[in-house]
């Protein structure tokens, strides 16, 4: 699966720029407006957020698909998970 297979109104999340932990609270804050089986494509530039984010999507029960890269930024197709109103990889 790539980009192209997105939902073709997939929103697009763009955080090129920003440092850990921010992609992933910013991908999160994305996931709580969506309804189960939405999908998100996460850009991201923060070598440490190609862990966090499958990572985080692992512990919240959604999908986290690597894509090919887009210049020096991890590309990853999210895919919002069936539980509802808790997205995971908060603390407790």
């Amino acid at each position: 699966m790539d980009v192209s297979d997105a939902q073709p109104d997939a929103p697009r999340l763009d955080v090129r720029g920003y440092r850990c932990p921010v992609p992933v609270i910013r991908m999160e804050a994305a996931l709580r407006g969506m309804r189960g089986g939405d999908q998100l494509l996460v850009f991201a530039d923060d070598p440490v957020a190609a862990v966090d984010i499958p990572h985080f999507c692992a512990e919240g029960g959604h999908a986290a698909e690597r894509q090919p890269d887009e210049g020096a930024a991890c590309v990853f197709l999210v895919t919002r998970g069936e539980k509802g109103g808790e997205t995971g990889g908060g603390a407790p």
